[in-house]
């Protein structure tokens, strides 16, 4: 039998349905009467008779460009959010831009019962290197791994010396951060001759895990799970010891439906990853992740009862998580216009040596080495992530309509 977290892991799953329907009108109601943002976008709702799933597959999906624009108009938050600046802790700025708040409340993103199904327990100490800049990426788990009783020692990205020097003083049972970088840690301390043994546990997130990685990580007595998480929402889903697709957490409502419309579509079927989440600060109704996924058929072998998922699928659009960070077609774009020369660009997502490669094909009449590497140059200043740059001849690259590829295999 699996450590549960508490009474409601395996609890009968059409309690846990019946309960979370019940809050859903009063939620609708709250968010109409304290959101203008809300109250305009669900005008036409009547919260009374959102009982089910049914009925709410008739409120309209929440994307995020639709988002976007609302707080562009009206800044920061386009009135989706509720209460005043007393009312949150920080506020953050996700790749977007998306403005989003954080709560007051302990495990504001509900992290706590995933880290736990990975084995984290009260009294570790937890090595965190997500990004603390900006972003709540460090934020996200550093508040869950706190809420269970755990130390964190909030590394953030690079530095990766120091980080295994951190790693060799403070002896951390545990990681938390991408799947890659753990792998640039443990070889940075090959390479140092420096052991490091005391990490046996991990929490991946803001990429895939691939099998030959949690492989590696497993032959160096690391267990290594993911959470499917974002800015937006927190933890929505995360691996047991089954490991055996996601479990959605608790106190969300997952849906599937046809990319780029409001229809759900059978269990089974891979499609767009809708949420409804119950914050008190920043509740989401039918929010559109741009994710792919299905819902799995049965129940956990763990024990666990809650719905599961099969994870990250890729996106409904081209939008890509490279390295943790999402790259969009419309930096691509920015960056076409920025060089006359250049009539058409492509960006490749591949992997190599367990971690993620962008190749930018730049269809130019500019084959110079210099303008190569001015391009370079462009594409780290407006994705934020070092990329190879190929200069292939002006007219070469397909007008098929694809500006990025994901290349990388998740099976």
């Amino acid at each position: 039998m699996s450590d549960f977290f508490d009474e409601r892991d395996n609890q009968d799953p059409a309690a846990r349905e019946e309960a979370l329907f019940a809050r859903v009108p009063a939620l609708l109601e709250k968010v109409k009467a304290q959101a203008p943002g809300w109250a305009d976008y669900l005008k036409d709702v009547d919260p009374s008779k959102i009982t089910d799933r049914a009925s709410l597959a008739s409120v309209p999906v929440l994307r995020k460009a639709h988002l976007q624009a609302c707080q562009k108009a009206k800044p920061p938050f386009g009135g989706f959010v509720m209460g005043e600046p007393s009312d949150w802790s920080r506020v953050f700025m996700s790749p977007g831009p998306i403005w989003e708040p954080q709560g007051l409340a302990a495990d504001p993103w509900r992290g706590v019962r995933a880290l736990h199904a990975a084995g984290f327990r009260k009294n570790d100490i937890v090595h965190n290197a997500f990004a603390y800049h900006m972003t709540p990426g460090g934020f996200i788990l550093d508040e869950s791994a706190r809420a269970l009783g755990c130390a964190v020692f909030p590394a953030g990205v690079g530095n990766t010396e120091a980080q295994v020097e951190a790693m060799a003083m403070l002896q951390p049972a545990a990681y938390i951060g991408t799947p890659d970088y753990l792998k640039v840690i443990l070889d940075k301390a090959d390479e140092m001759g420096v052991k490091l043994e005391s990490v046996t546990k991990a929490m991946v997130s803001g990429g895939a895990l691939f099998p030959s990685l949690r492989d590696e990580y497993k032959a160096r007595g690391v267990e290594t799970y993911q959470c499917y998480a974002t800015a937006d929402l927190g933890i929505i889903a995360y691996e047991s010891p089954s490991l055996e697709g996601m479990l959605v957490n608790e106190d969300l409502i997952v849906e599937i439906v046809r990319p780029g419309t409001d229809e759900p579509v059978a269990d089974g079927e891979v499609g767009e990853l809708v949420v409804t989440c119950f914050s008190d600060v920043y509740p989401l109704i039918r929010f559109g992740t741009g994710d792919l996924s299905a819902v799995l058929p049965g129940q956990s072998p763990c024990g666990r009862t809650a719905k599961r998922i099969k994870g990250w699928m890729g996106r409904a659009d081209q939008r890509c998580k490279i390295k943790g960070m999402f790259v969009d077609p419309a930096q691509m774009n920015v960056l076409l216009k920025r060089f006359d020369s250049v009539d058409r660009l492509r960006l490749v997502v591949s992997r190599a040596d367990e971690q993620d490669v962008m190749t930018l094909q730049v269809a130019t009449s500019d084959q110079t080495e210099g303008f190569q590497k001015e391009m370079a140059e462009a594409l780290k200043d407006v994705t934020k992530l070092k990329g190879v740059v190929n200069l292939v001849a002006s007219g070469s690259l397909p007008n098929d309509g694809q500006v990025i590829v994901d290349e990388r295999d998740y099976s």
